[in-house]
């Protein structure tokens, strides 16, 4: 794998055969994403059960992604499934109405016009539509139509400039964290997250729910809400990640603003040691289309570029004409933005402090591998962390994490620039260093005469208790 940066894709109805499946793995499918707004529990713990399967049949291990619904707030159906809007015409949006029609549509999401002023504005269908909140009377909120088009059954609503204050965990969500646990996922994505307060809940109830099932898993705040942006330092304290979601996000603060926010998002996740992932659109024409546009391969190698640890694939793989081809060609894409790179390992080191034994491990290993030129950098690690540290700074060195925990191995498959490989547990020191450079040479990862750094713990086996940095040359030459 010579990839830094790391794919997550969708499964769905286009990637639900078994052969599929392993094909998208095999093409560079590093974390594979369950949409929790689409299929039953069932359908998700068959396609977990597939997962595991098709893992083991290419030799790998993948990370598995619960993304949660969260409050999608939508209209209801129309009497013929759809109606056409007309600009300059009134609508209204009716919490007490079953069965919209030309002048009319229900809310699923009752307290909506508890949460609109006159003057406010309303996208309907990923902004496609909008309109003029021009009063609002009980469960009504009458509108002026100001771009109109066509409107069906269950399209989504966003205020613009956020402040809608529906909970970003449902009565469903709750439901599916428990189902996610029982699939074995290794993060749990929060949908619409507001504050931190929403990602220390969501933790709350996966943590609890996995407790039974041998999981904790990683909690991914989804930004896509106007009002995360001002506190995304906060929400990045309480999560592990974060993904840039630049759908519903766009409509809330505008297209023009989301490139802008895109960056300081990844910068802001890599300074306060987190996990950052770019979704939505990424390579949307190849949905239809065997080969992606110009601008999309731009898009997903900028994203690589600003140093996102991961790009994501929705509906390309989920329900798309070429789910194993559209992986294979953003995998090529990644390769090669990330080889691009201008390394400056050491300006990253300005005014860091070190808080840490295992961080400042970490950053040794970082510093000593750069400027010895060598071969890899080898982690022998329980729960990651040191590997967190290293993934947050560009090298074009790869990082090997070694760990016993397939949980462990799971997890970093989302590290960038992280190659996780199992390594049994239970050696001394000096043993367990052996046979971790044995190992390399045996799968062709480095060569004899190789200089390698190696980091460890002491005592062995002690999750965050990295202590040693040793240097190597492979095969003792």
């Amino acid at each position: 794998m010579p990839r830094s940066t790391k794919i997550v894709a969708t499964l769905g109805p286009a990637s639900s055969d078994p052969l599929v499946v392993e094909r998208m793995l095999a093409a560079g499918v590093d974390v594979v994403r369950f949409n929790f707004s689409h299929g039953t529990a069932a359908d998700h713990l068959a396609r977990a059960k597939l997962v595991r399967e098709a893992a083991r049949a290419c030799g790998r291990e993948v990370g598995i992604m619960a993304d949660l619904q969260g409050p999608k707030i939508r209209v209801g159906k129309f009497e013929g499934g759809k109606i056409e809007l007309q600009a300059g015409h009134r609508f209204v949006l009716d919490a007490g109405c079953e069965l919209g029609n030309a002048q009319r549509a229900g809310l699923d999401y009752k307290d909506l016009p508890r949460d609109v002023r006159p003057g406010d504005v309303l996208l309907l269908n990923d902004g496609l539509i909008v309109l003029d909140v021009e009063r609002v009377e009980g469960s009504e909120i009458h509108t002026i139509v100001r771009i109109g088009g066509e409107l069906s059954n269950n399209k989504g609503i966003n205020k613009q400039g956020g402040g809608l204050s529906a909970p970003a965990l449902t009565a469903k969500d709750v439901r599916d964290i428990e189902t996610a646990m029982e699939c074995g996922a290794d993060f749990v994505a929060v949908s619409f997250v507001k504050n931190r307060t929403d990602v220390e809940m969501a933790r709350q109830l996966a943590t609890i729910a996995g407790e039974k099932h041998g999981i904790r898993p990683q909690v991914i705040a989804k930004i896509e809400r106007a009002e995360a942006v001002p506190v995304l330092r906060e929400i990045l304290a309480a999560a592990d990640g974060i993904m840039v979601a630049r759908g519903d996000l766009a409509v809330e603060v505008g297209v023009a603003a989301v490139p802008a926010l895109q960056k300081r998002m990844i910068k802001m996740a890599r300074e306060a040691n987190k996990l950052a992932i770019t979704a939505t659109q990424m390579m949307e024409s190849m949905i239809h289309n065997p080969v992606p546009t110009r601008a999309e391969v731009s898009d997903v190698a900028n994203a690589v570029l600003d140093g996102t640890d991961a790009v994501m694939l929705s509906a390309e793989t989920a329900a798309g004409k070429y789910p194993v081809e559209v992986v294979e060609t953003m995998a090529s894409i990644v390769e090669e933005a990330d080889r691009s790179e201008a390394v400056v390992l050491d300006t990253q080191f300005l005014d860091q402090t070190f808080t840490r034994v295992d961080q400042s491990i970490a950053y040794g290993a970082l510093f000593t591998a750069f400027h010895l030129r060598c071969a890899a950098i080898v982690a022998l690690t329980e729960s990651g962390s040191t590997t967190l540290w290293m993934s947050r700074h560009d090298i074009d060195i790869p990082i090997y994490a070694l760990t016993p925990s397939v949980a462990t191995q799971r997890r970093l498959a989302l590290y960038r620039n992280v190659r996780p490989l199992h390594f049994p547990a239970g050696q001394e020191r000096d043993a367990a260093l052996a046979a971790a450079e044995k190992l390399l040479l045996d799968l062709g990862r480095v060569q004899r005469g190789d200089l390698i750094v190696l980091t460890c713990g002491e005592p062995m086996g002690q999750a965050g208790g990295t202590n040693t940095l040793k240097i190597v040359r492979v095969g003792g030459a």
